[in-house]
């Protein structure tokens, strides 16, 4: 019970948290998606690409090879070249999604105490799950925290608007 319970449960979330990145970035424009706040910060399309890079690794054999395959170039991922397009980016980002849910919606309540590896640690199937789940939620948020900056006042909110507040002019 309990296990199938978790398995819905993560299911949900990851699904969640992709549809708030998505439409996120449904309201910024192409100069948007490209621009990082300053030398150390990630563009969306960075953190997208990086998100991606992860996600083909992670869940690429999920639970028969180690998750951190010896021709993923991690470092790569952090560096905008000439060939990344939006669509480039964004078909990387699906194929990426569609990994996660190949690997995760098949799971059997057995599955969750299997142990994989990640860069050669041992985790149960369950505990490399909650490693990625707090990993995309991490980025996740950064992606909207960007998009809204971009956005600004015509950022269609994601969740339950706020009220408007007294002096702000609504």
């Amino acid at each position: 019970m309990f296990a199938e319970h978790y398995h819905q449960d993560v299911l949900r979330q990851l699904r969640k948290y992709k549809e708030l990145a998505d439409k996120a970035i449904a309201q910024i424009s192409d100069g948007q998606f490209f621009t990082a706040w300053g030398d150390e910060s990630n563009s969306i399309a960075l953190i997208m690409k990086h998100m991606s890079g992860n996600m083909r690794s992670r869940w690429t054999g999920f639970l028969t090879t180690d998750g951190e395959k010896p021709d993923r170039q991690r470092d790569f991922e952090f560096i905008e070249t000439e060939t990344d397009t939006r669509e480039s980016i964004r078909d990387s980002w699906e194929d990426g999604w569609a990994r996660v849910f190949a690997a995760v919606e098949p799971l059997h309540a057995d599955d969750l105490t299997r142990t994989v590896t990640i860069r050669s640690e041992p985790h149960t199937v369950m505990e490399a799950i909650n490693r990625q789940l707090t990993h995309y939620a991490y980025h996740v948020g950064q992606i909207v925290f960007l998009a809204k900056h971009f956005a600004g006042g015509e950022w269609q909110s994601l969740s339950i608007p706020r009220a408007p507040t007294p002096g702000r002019g609504e």
